[in-house]
């Protein structure tokens, strides 16, 4: 009589059974961890792809800026030379309003002490002498002229008169007035750069 033993070929089956099934799962495991892996890789490339476009990008709005910052650079820079060009030409002045200051306040006096019927045909001045010449048609008007000049500060008194002439009125005119030429001498309290020969 032939035995078979079926209980061995069903435990057979069930040892096959289960390592197809434990080779299946572990495909299927390897299959998800590449799967993941892949997406993972890929998110890691997108990101990277973004953050390279944002670099880009700052890189670019860096650079405009710095184009822009370098434009009002050269402008500060321009203003700064003409600040610059401007303080010196304001010390100048001031330089030169300083230097001429007594014969700015002298010319200025001389012409306020002027009366009526007096005019002046030079003013020179030579160190710290000032002659005045100039014609009037009466002594008063020369007097006043000369009480007028020793009213400032600037000029030491006494003033002295060096000549005075009287002139034949010019042409047969009736009523015509003589011409009183004079030269008039003073001396400044203060010097300082005096003005050259004013002639007119």
């Amino acid at each position: 009589m032939i035995r078979i033993n079926l209980l061995g070929v069903e435990r057979q089956k069930a040892r096959k059974s289960f390592s197809v099934d434990l080779s299946a799962q572990t495909s299927l495991v390897c299959s998800l961890v590449l799967v993941v892996a892949v997406a993972g890789i890929g998110w890691w490339f997108w990101s990277l792809r973004e953050q390279s476009t944002q670099i880009d990008q700052d890189i670019a709005a860096a650079q405009q800026e710095v184009t822009r910052l370098q434009s009002i650079l050269s402008e500060v820079k321009q203003f700064e030379g003409r600040q610059t060009q401007l303080q010196q030409r304001v010390a100048l002045i001031q330089q030169l309003r300083r230097g001429q200051s007594v014969p700015v306040q002298l010319l200025d006096h001389v012409s306020r002490s002027i009366p009526d019927a007096l005019w002046l045909t030079s003013f020179e001045g030579s160190g710290a002498t000032v002659t005045i010449e100039g014609r009037s048609t009466t002594l008063i008007a020369l007097s006043d002229f000369v009480g007028n000049l020793g009213t400032s500060s600037l000029i030491k008194k006494p003033i002295e008169i060096v000549n005075s002439l009287v002139e034949p009125a010019a042409g047969p005119a009736a009523g015509s007035t003589d011409v009183i030429r004079f030269a008039v001498k003073a001396t400044l309290a203060d010097p300082g750069p005096v003005v050259a020969a004013v002639k007119r």
